[in-house]
């Protein structure tokens, strides 16, 4: 992912990403919210974009990375820093 992606994503600013990352962003702002809610409308756009195989695989890793998102706090893991560019 480029700098300016990585510092859009900071910024909540979703202008340098297509239509497609923007979905995909969205359906993991959904399933990340507590509790997770997929909207019918969103998964309608999500149905129009990915074939069924592809949406359920985009679904698996979201869920994992939520997962390994809270596993490592439970531990209080930190980044390991392996980002070397700057986001201001």
């Amino acid at each position: 992912m480029s700098a300016e992606k990585l510092r859009a994503v900071v910024d909540h600013d979703m202008t340098p990403f297509n239509d497609t990352e923007r979905l995909v962003i969205e359906l993991a702002d959904a399933m990340t919210d507590t509790p997770a809610n997929v909207a019918d409308d969103l998964y309608k756009r999500l149905r129009n974009q990915f074939s069924e195989e592809q949406l359920m695989q985009l679904g698996g890793q979201i869920a994992f990375e939520n997962y390994r998102a809270r596993w490592n706090r439970i531990f209080n893991i930190e980044s390991g820093n392996l980002y070397q560019g700057t986001l201001e």
